[in-house]
C-alpha cells in the first residue's frame, strides 16, 4: 500500500469516526504508516492527543513530536520507526532475561512494539518512585505518549541535555543524579542500562532522566553489570568537569549492599 493510498483510507476513518480537528496532523510524515496512524487516532479518540506539530528530536529507532491535549497542553509523541531494519541488533539483551517479558515476539514489528511497551512501564515504575523522569501518559502500539520537558523560554522546544549546557553547580547536579541512580534502583527496582550526559535532560535547575527503552528490572541477568556502567559513565562525566567524585565501585558497592 503507497502512502498515498494509507493517507486516503485514514481520511476516510475520519470522517466515519467524526475526528473534528483538521490540524491534527500539521505535519505528516512517512513514518506514519497505517498501523501507526491508527495508533495516533486512537489516542486521539481516546482524548490523549489534540494536536500534532513537527518532530522536534530524530534519531535512527525513533522521533519526538511536540504536541498538544484537547486541553491545550504540551506533551511528547515518541513514534518507534517500524522500518528501522538495524532495530533489532542490539536490543534482545535487554529484553530477554528480564521477568516482565518471558514471550518475545521475533517479528520486527512486534519487537518494536513490545519495546514502545517497555519504555512506557519503565517510565511508570520510575516515575512513581518519585525519579525525576517524563510522565508517561499512554501507550499504543509503536506510538508513546508523555510529558513534554521544553525549554522554559521557548514553547515546543526541547529542554537541552546535560552535554549542552555549562552547569551552575556541577557537584550538586552530580548528588542529584546519583541520588536518582539510588532511586532507581532501590525503590523502583530498575536499572537504567543506558546512563549518560547524553539521557539527562536539563530544564532550569531540573534534571530529568530520560530513553528508558534499555532500562532493566533488578532480577535482569545483567543489571549488576548495567548499573555499574550507568555508574561509571557518569562519575566519568562529572570528574571531566573538575568534579571530586571519588571512587564509582565504591556507590556500586554502596547500592548492591542495600539491596541485601
Amino acid at each position: 500500500m503507497s502512502f498515498e493510498e494509507v493517507a486516503d483510507k485514514v481520511e476516510r476513518i475520519r470522517r466515519e469516526k467524526r475526528v473534528k480537528d483538521s490540524r491534527l496532523f500539521e505535519v505528516v510524515e512517512e513514518v506514519f504508516d497505517y498501523p501507526t496512524l491508527m495508533a495516533l487516532y486512537k489516542l486521539i479518540n481516546d482524548g490523549v492527543i489534540g494536536v500534532m506539530h513537527g518532530a522536534v528530536a530524530a534519531g535512527k529507532e525513533a522521533r519526538i513530536y511536540w504536541a498538544e491535549t484537547p486541553k491545550g497542553e504540551d506533551i511528547a509523541v515518541k513514534i518507534f520507526l517500524v522500518q528501522a531494519a538495524e532495530f533489532r541488533r542490539g536490543r534482545l539483551v535487554y529484553i530477554e532475561g528480564d521477568p516482565r517479558f518471558k514471550r518475545v515476539r521475533r517479528g520486527l514489528r512486534g519487537l518494536i512494539e513490545l519495546w514502545c511497551s517497555k519504555e512506557f512501564r519503565n517510565l511508570r515504575r520510575a516515575y512513581e518512585a518519585g525519579v525525576r523522569v517524563p510522565r508517561p501518559y499512554a501507550r499504543r502500539g509503536n506510538v508513546l505518549v508523555m510529558e513534554f520537558v521544553g525549554d522554559p523560554d521557548v514553547r515546543g522546544r526541547p529542554a537541552p541535555l546535560l552535554r549542552e549546557v555549562e552547569l551552575d553547580d556541577p557537584e550538586v547536579a552530580f548528588e542529584t543524579l546519583k541520588g536518582y541512580i539510588r532511586r532507581l534502583y532501590l525503590e523502583a527496582k530498575l536499572v537504567h542500562a543506558d546512563l549518560s550526559e547524553y539521557n539527562v535532560m536539563v530544564r532550569g535547575s531540573e534534571l530529568v532522566l530520560i530513553d528508558f527503552g534499555s532500562a532493566v528490572d533488578v532480577s535482569h541477568p545483567m543489571a549488576s553489570e548495567f548499573l555499574r556502567r550507568d555508574i561509571r559513565n557518569i562519575y566519568a562525566y562529572f570528574r571531566r568537569l573538575g568534579v571530586d567524585v571519588g571512587d564509582p565501585d565504591e556507590f556500586y558497592r554502596e547500592l548492591t549492599a542495600s539491596e541485601l
